[in-house]
């Protein structure tokens, strides 16, 4: 990039090094243009390097620069001698795009009253600061001016407020995510956006005012949401990256997707990708808390009441101890086996189905209504009834095998045929009546506290993942307690002297008559226990798995986990490797976050 360069138009290998090297380095936007005017390659900067090569910038072709300013006497002395190093010409470079716009207003305010005409503004921001406009900003330029100001003057105020804006539109998304805690679909209001700027001093109370006086165009109803803020901002979420996230197989999804669009293929293939990881998930829940799950089990088939004289535990820490003291701890798994068989499928299913209902409701913004999201719990607790019925009443047979001394050994291949097919679907209607709300309940408070727990970039960390699917398990688990009752009274296989249920009404008023209302909510405690501690691990190991073996199939974005499709300006030429990669995004950056626009020719 030195003088040979220039004029021949080649470089040398050292040279081709050199520029690869720098295109690397974290600072390569602030180097590549101090390179450009170190022509000479000394490492430090003299006035007339700068000035020779700041005149060729296409801002000053425009609206010259005046050099014989305050500005430059502070930097390069009254005298200009004084050299600059790199560190000082990144301040520099950045400040003078701030003294160029102060000597556009003055050099159009003729008459020196502080204002300037709309026509003049609307001059100065598309010759000299065209790099921050968006298209939507360039064409209602004007008319925002005109809005904002009366007498269509313009005031040196808010000329430099409307500049600072649309400089510091990266931090204002950084102050509506903290409000809205990364919720990219959620609105805000102008006082609740002024309230959260208040803790940046970068943004002031005018500049939110021409915020809304923009976003007023595309909007009536004195709101803002994210995407009003993308039409403003002149930097595309990351769309200037230094990083390369692509990895092959997402590459070769993207490719597909873009070329032949999203596939039944593709789509098939993300759901058992889903199954997968949720039977996994599934399998670790489950196995964490399968003990509490057996005292639940046993404390809700325990009966009471004036005809029935069995009372074996007094409460779930007495059946704990209990179990341990006559079955040993390998009786606090008791019936692990088939529970593992079918948890992990049931699981899978579940999550899989939540996803895949989730998908069709979802807008290309992310946002899914309420409703919606309880219709996805509902459909995941409804799916995996069918599937985990017959194994759910085998695992209970064991459970409460232990309870009575037997020479008897009880199997899970036992339990199947005395039940026969049918006999494996009994309760059913209750598995329906408590997995259904379940689901709906848990899957939506997931969803939202998940949400709420994010920081402001809307990223969960395994903390916040863990809080959110624990407590939401609590509401789900403990208002579904009374069918998850009559459920475990229909499917456990009756003792001599114990009541008998035709079905689910039946056992209800059984209950109800024999035992009272409190009947109803016997194990709520251990369901609870048993639940929470159970989903948290379970949708904990789902998600981090999700992240681990993070696959993009092109549908929805996963929440929360900081992996974004990065739209990134991809090398004109495929041949660029290495430091080349970002040859483009780097020059790019010059114009768009510096300001330094050069004229461009055709080189033949």
């Amino acid at each position: 990039m030195g003088n040979f360069a220039m004029v021949e138009k080649l470089i040398s290998f050292d040279e081709f090094l050199a520029l690869e090297a720098l295109l690397c380095t974290s600072d390569a936007l602030y180097a590549l243009a101090f390179e450009i005017f170190d022509s000479k390659g000394r490492g430090y900067l003299e006035f007339e390097d700068f000035k020779d090569v700041f005149e060729l910038t296409s801002p000053y072709a425009r609206i010259p620069f005046n050099f014989d300013c305050d500005f430059i006497n502070l930097h390069f002395g009254k005298d200009r001698s004084r050299k600059i190093s790199y560190q000082d010409f990144t301040q520099v470079i950045h400040d003078i795009a701030d003294e160029h716009a102060v000597q556009a207003f003055k050099s159009l305010d003729e008459a020196h009253s502080g204002t300037i005409s709309a026509s003049a503004f609307n001059k100065i921001m598309i010759l000299l600061k065209g790099h921050l406009l968006t298209p939507f900003v360039r064409e209602n330029l004007l008319t925002a001016a005109l809005q904002g100001e009366s007498h269509g003057r313009i005031t040196f105020a808010y000329y430099m407020g409307f500049i600072s804006l649309l400089s510091n539109m990266e931090l204002v998304k950084k102050i509506f995510r903290n409000r809205t805690h990364g919720h990219q679909n959620h609105e805000l209001t102008k006082e609740e956006l002024l309230t959260e700027a208040q803790n940046y001093a970068q943004v002031t109370p005018m500049e939110v005012d021409i915020l809304f006086q923009l976003t007023s165009l595309l909007r009536s109803d004195g709101r803002i949401g994210y995407k009003e803020l993308v039409a403003v901002s002149p930097l595309e979420d990351s769309l200037i990256s230094y990083h390369n996230y692509a990895h092959g197989l997402q590459e070769a999804v993207h490719r597909k997707v873009e070329v032949k669009g999203r596939t039944m293929f593709l789509s098939v293939l993300e759901q058992i990708y889903r199954f997968s990881l949720g039977s996994v998930a599934g399998a670790v829940g489950a196995t964490a808390v399968y003990p509490i799950d057996l005292v639940k089990t046993r404390m809700q088939n325990q009966r009471t009441g004036s005809l029935i004289g069995e009372l074996m535990y007094k409460n779930s820490w007495d059946c704990f101890k209990k179990v341990i003291q006559f079955e040993g701890f390998a009786g606090l798994y008791r019936g692990l086996g088939p529970q593992l068989i079918g948890v992990a499928p049931e699981k899978a299913i579940k999550l899989t189905v939540n996803d895949l209902v989730r998908d069709q409701f979802t807008s290309s913004s992310g946002s899914i209504p309420l409703a919606a999201e309880i219709l996805s719990g509902a459909c995941a607790g409804a799916s995996q009834v069918v599937f985990t019925n017959p194994l759910e009443i085998v695992k209970i047979r064991l459970q409460v095998a232990g309870e009575i001394a037997s020479t008897k050994r009880i199997s899970a291949i036992t339990v199947i045929k005395d039940l026969g097919f049918f006999g494996l679907y009994k309760g059913a209607r209750a598995c329906f009546l408590r997995d259904i709300p379940f689901s709906a309940i848990y899957f939506t408070a997931y969803s939202h506290l998940k949400q709420t727990f994010a920081d402001e970039k809307g990223f969960n960390s395994p903390a916040t993942l863990l809080a959110a699917a624990t407590l939401s398990g609590a509401p789900a688990a403990c208002l579904t307690t009374p069918a998850d009752v009559i459920k475990t009274r229909l499917q456990v296989e009756a003792r001599k002297g114990q009541t008998t249920y035709s079905g689910l009404i039946d056992a209800a008023k059984k209950i109800w008559r024999e035992e009272g209302g409190r009947a109803f909510w016997k194990g709520a405690g251990a369901r609870v226990l048993r639940s929470s501690p159970q989903f948290g691990i379970t949708l904990l190991t789902y998600e981090m798995l999700q992240r681990v073996f993070h696959i993009d199939f092109g549908g929805r974005e996963l929440t929360g986990t900081g992996i974004d499709r990065h739209v990134q300006q991809t090398p004109v030429n495929p041949d660029h490797i290495g430091g080349y990669r970002f040859a483009t995004a780097a020059f790019t950056g010059l114009e768009t976050k510096l300001g330094l626009s050069f004229p461009k020719y055709t080189v033949t």
